[in-house]
C-alpha cells in the first residue's frame, strides 16, 4: 500500500501564516535597527573628529547635528546627547525609546542607548 507524502492545505496554510507573521514583524523592526545603526555612528564619528577633541559641549552638539543632518536622524537630536569627557576622549551618549505598533493593541517596544566609548 502507497502512502501519501507531502504537506497538507492546513499545514500549508499555517506555515503561511507564521511566515507572515515573522515577515510583518522583520519589516516593522528593521528601519528602527537601522537607524540605531545611523544614530552609533554618527556618535561615534563625531567623537572621534580629532578637531573636536579640545571644543567645547556646544562645538560638539553642533558637529553631531552635522553629522545627524547629513543621515537625516531625526530620533536624537543635538540636544538630546550627553557629553562628557574621559581623560582625553570624548565620550558622546543617547538613550530613547521606540514604539512599533504591530496590530490592533500588540506593539514592540524597544529601549535603544548607546555610547561613543563602546566596540
Amino acid at each position: 500500500m502507497k502512502y501519501q507524502r507531502g504537506v497538507s492545505l492546513n499545514g500549508l496554510m499555517f506555515a503561511a501564516v507564521i511566515f507572515g507573521l515573522l515577515a510583518l514583524g522583520a519589516m516593522k523592526v528593521a528601519p528602527e535597527l537601522i537607524e540605531f545603526g545611523q544614530i552609533k555612528k554618527a556618535v561615534v564619528a563625531t567623537a572621534a573628529d580629532p578637531a573636536l577633541k579640545d571644543a567645547s559641549v556646544a562645538k560638539i552638539r553642533e558637529a553631531y547635528g552635522k553629522f545627524a543632518e547629513i543621515d537625516n536622524i531625526k530620533r536624537v537630536t543635538a540636544g538630546d546627547i550627553e557629553v562628557t569627557k574621559d581623560g582625553p576622549d570624548i565620550v558622546i551618549s543617547f538613550a530613547y525609546t521606540s514604539k512599533i505598533p504591530l496590530f490592533s493593541y500588540v506593539s514592540l517596544v524597544f529601549d535603544f542607548e548607546g555610547s561613543s566609548k563602546e566596540k
